[in-house]
């Protein structure tokens, strides 16, 4: 059994590892621009599109795995994605915009709905004594994708084209999300606590309390500061730091390695530290990295920073779900984690908008910044003040969990 487990956790990453792609998004901005006649507010609204679809499928999706399993939602996941994707490329082909939003936006972002939350309640209950490693493998994927996808686009869309680049991307995100979710599957006995201090709650009990309302306000927060800079990543080095579109790819491919293993060392982190104290301690690392992006102005300096704050980005996503079984339990974890992925759907909107339409107004990135300063010193008092409505089994080290069959 111990075996299957990583087997389950294996085909979750190689899952995400596809529907993370998404993040590599910014470097198809400026080709697509070239290549139509679409302005980049419009451009980047198909990315928020796709997040906000991703965000919002997922609130009913969770529902999903819950009732018909993790394969059913991943091979759903697998057939949306790929049909989006290649519907980008005829968007682009026939200069129809309207498609683009249907395809990449609509149809893709509800494929990565699907997919996003079908293996992380699963993965949990394989590793019932490991919470934060287990969602830190779930979701590592996802953001190790940038570091694959980007480079790998870059040159598809020097040899076949813009166009043909996402055909071919389409098919191998259909085929290999669809045969990965074949092996996602929950184990067959059900997981014992050896210490009862959180209350099993179910998913419309849990979304009335105050404790889930800060963590929404919080994944809000977090989210949409670090999916305005993925979303424009590479314009925002080239710009600031005058890099070149290949030195600027190379690094959204490094930033999806911190973003990757971020998610994974945060998350493991919180096993140790608690998840309370590692929020907090994500927001005053982003406020540091924020701050050091508007007055510093060497390159070397603006890619280490980045690489931080994408790594605090991905650790929102990846100690979010184990915060959650930490605080209502995981009678319907599936479930409550699809409803605080809606804070993801408002983020996707709400981050990359703000960061385009700041630039196009003024000529620069640094009101962008600013703001997002401030938004990260509420959500280090919100880190704070949540404890108060917390069990006390939350602000200490993961409990021990032992399962039936002693995984």
């Amino acid at each position: 059994m111990k075996q299957q487990r990583y087997i389950v956790a294996t085909a979750g990453v190689l899952l995400h590892l596809m529907i993370g792609s998404v993040y590599a998004f910014s470097v198809f901005s400026v080709p697509i621009a070239m290549k139509t006649n679409w302005s980049e507010s419009s451009i980047s609204l198909t990315f928020s599109l796709a997040i906000f679809f991703l965000g919002m499928s997922a609130a009913f999706m969770g529902r999903i795995v819950e009732r018909f399993g993790p394969t059913a939602t991943g091979t759903l996941s697998g057939i949306c994605y790929g049909i989006g994707t290649i519907l980008t490329g005829v968007a682009i082909y026939t200069n129809a915009l309207w498609l683009l939003y249907l395809g990449y936006g609509i149809i893709g972002g509800l494929g990565l709905g699907a997919g996003y939350v079908t293996p992380v309640s699963t993965i949990i209950k394989w590793f019932p004594d490991k919470r934060g490693l287990a969602t830190g493998l779930a979701i590592m994927g996802f953001g190790f994708a940038a570091l694959l996808t980007g480079p790998v686009a870059q040159q598809l869309m020097e040899s076949i084209g813009l166009v043909n680049t996402f055909y071919v991307l389409g098919i191998v995100y259909g085929v290999v999300i669809v045969t990965a979710a074949q092996f996602i599957k929950p184990p067959q006995t059900k997981t014992i606590k050896q210490h009862i201090d959180t209350q099993e709650m179910t998913a419309n009990q849990a979304v009335k309390t105050p404790a889930f309302a800060f963590l929404w306000l919080m994944l809000f927060i977090n989210i949409s500061c670090g999916i305005g800079l993925v979303s424009a990543a590479s314009p925002m080095a080239q710009e600031m730091t005058a890099m070149s579109p290949s030195v600027a790819a190379f690094m959204v491919g490094i930033l999806g390695l911190f973003n990757g293993f971020g998610r994974l060392i945060w998350a493991t982190l919180s096993d140790y530290i608690g998840r309370p104290m590692t929020f907090t301690v994500m927001f005053i690392v982003n406020i540091a990295m924020f701050f050091s992006i508007l007055t510093l102005g060497n390159m070397y300096l603006f890619v280490l920073a980045f690489c931080l704050l994408l790594s605090c980005y991905g650790a929102g996503f990846s100690v979010i779900p184990a915060y959650l079984g930490d605080v209502f339990g995981t009678r319907e974890l599936g479930a409550i984690h699809g409803y605080i992925l809606t804070a993801w759907a408002m983020a996707g909107l709400a981050g990359p908008i703000l960061l385009s339409y700041m630039h196009e107004k003024t000529g620069s990135y640094l009101s962008s910044l600013a703001i997002f300063i401030g938004l990260n010193l509420i959500a280090v008092t919100l880190s704070v003040v949540i404890r108060r409505y917390l069990p006390a089994a939350t602000t200490k080290s993961t409990e021990k969990m032992v399962s039936t069959n002693e995984l």
